[in-house]
């Protein structure tokens, strides 16, 4: 492979080729840029570049490899990082017309690690408005299309992340889950995405939360290995970060099986789910049960009924606080979410207060759960990819869905705080990615990367990509 294909290397390989002197990051730079050059312009997945920043610092990394110093497992590595954490240097504008041009003067605590660590940022990635929605357009920017097939979604909010990534141009990715953000764009690209366990990659200089405690950073990237190597990086506790001092305690108490108890939940009830969606997941779990665990199939053993109706009140709530707060972001926001904002006005308070003691029940249950198993499988989105303009499908398998029928198997994993780890699994008929995911207790985010790198070296995906 020639020093202008090297961008189609995983993260860990470049690791090897930089302290072998193969290869230096800044060839690895320019070579992302003209990849960058050369497929952006097809699905918009990059709305932020800093060409000049990013080819310096990967001068300077090639001169700590030379000196023998590198700083980090991901020293010298190009990433993305999604628009709606804070960079020093690149606007973040949430996709929202009125923050067009909003800078802050710090990173996003996980961002600032990464820049530390020696990480090279390609450029910032394209998001929905206010990152709330399952595919990804916004005002300023557009539409981002899905590398396997422009017209299609990527799915969202990390839309942009995973076009990115899927697409070359960065070996990695730092996106933001609240809902699924980074499972389900994970599954429509064929990546890996870790939605880490709550507070693992703690908080500092952020956007508000629309969505109570339920967003979290985590990696994107093309193998487990390499998600892990910037996971790696992200996590652990910080003082600004309280919670995420238990979340470390947690991590440390989780010991790893050769044999895990894992439970197969193929669909939620009479929701529908795509047909070939059912049969790809279906034989990921059979490769795993060949893997020696012991799987069982059956139904999620939790009441999820009431965020049916919570869920979309969560964003409303959150919304409405937001343009209190800020009411110039208000007076340039799109009018579905003024209405949006317009219904959590009208929540009475008690119906947060409601749903705060919903969460807190839903995670002692959780809690209980995981006593009796280690791991559950489930597919990470009902639908495959749909028009990229499009906020959502509006049938499934034939039958009428809402905005929440695509996203259905992923939300409650936010609202219990647990990790998960979405897995590319055989893709679809016309050569769609399909995805699962391995959701598991809190503190086994460990656990989740070492099952899902044996999936990964019995039926290994990274050798796929997009003909673009």
């Amino acid at each position: 492979m020639t020093p202008t294909e090297a961008w189609r290397l995983p993260a860990t390989e470049l690791q090897r080729r930089y302290r072998a002197g193969d290869l230096t990051p800044s060839a690895v730079a320019r070579a992302c840029l003209a990849r960058l050059e050369a497929v952006n312009p097809k699905i918009n997945a990059v709305i932020a570049r800093r060409d000049a920043a990013f080819l310096a610092e990967a001068e300077a990394a090639t001169r700590r490899y030379e000196e023998g110093r590198p700083r980090s497992a991901i020293d010298g590595i190009p990433l993305t990082v999604k628009d709606s954490l804070y960079t020093a240097d690149l606007p973040t504008t949430w996709g929202c017309p009125a923050l067009r041009n909003h800078c802050t003067a710090e990173d996003e605590l996980s961002v600032g690690r990464a820049r530390a660590a020696g990480a090279l940022i390609i450029g910032k990635t394209n998001v929905p408005e206010f990152a709330l929605e399952g595919y990804t357009a916004n005002p300023i920017y557009g539409v981002t299309g899905n590398p396997w097939n422009p017209a299609l979604t990527p799915g969202g909010s990390t839309g942009g992340g995973v076009a990115a990534c899927a697409a070359g141009i960065a070996p990695l990715a730092i996106g933001q889950d609240g809902g699924g953000s980074i499972r389900r764009p994970a599954s429509h690209t064929g990546l890996v995405g870790l939605k880490p366990s709550l507070s693992a990659v703690p908080r500092e200089h952020a956007l508000p939360s629309l969505l109570l405690d339920f967003e979290v950073i985590g990696p994107l990237a093309r193998t487990v290995a390499d998600a892990r190597l910037l996971f790696e990086v992200m996590r652990g506790p910080a003082d600004a970060d309280r919670s995420s001092l238990a979340a470390a305690q947690a991590a440390g108490s989780v010991r790893a099986g050769a044999a895990l108890r894992i439970l197969y939940v193929e669909r939620f009830g009479s929701a529908p789910l795509d047909p070939q969606i059912a049969a790809s997941v279906g034989a990921a779990v059979e490769q795993l049960a060949e893997l020696g665990h012991s799987v069982e199939a059956g139904p999620l053993p939790l009441d999820l009924d009431f965020y049916g109706e919570a869920w979309p009140q969560i964003g409303q709530i959150g919304l409405a606080q937001l343009f209190q707060q800020h009411p110039e972001w208000a007076a340039q926001a799109s009018p579905r979410y003024l209405e949006m904002a317009e219904k959590g006005r009208a929540l009475p308070g008690a119906r947060l207060w409601r749903i705060l003691e919903q969460v807190k029940a839903l995670r002692r249950q959780v809690a209980a759960v995981f006593r009796q198993v280690d791991v559950i499988v489930l597919p990470s989105a009902a639908a495959l990819p749909w028009a990229a303009q499009e906020a959502y499908p509006t049938h499934i398998d034939g039958q009428e869905v809402g905005p929440r029928g695509h996203a259905i198997y992923t939300g409650w994993v936010n609202a219990a705080g647990l990790p998960a780890l979405a897995l590319p699994c055989a893709p679809s008929r016309e050569g769609l990615p399909i995805g699962l995911q391995m959701v598991g207790a809190y503190g086994s985010d460990d656990r989740l990367l070492e099952l899902g790198a044996k999936f990964e070296d019995a039926s290994p995906w990274a050798h796929r990509w997009p003909q673009l």
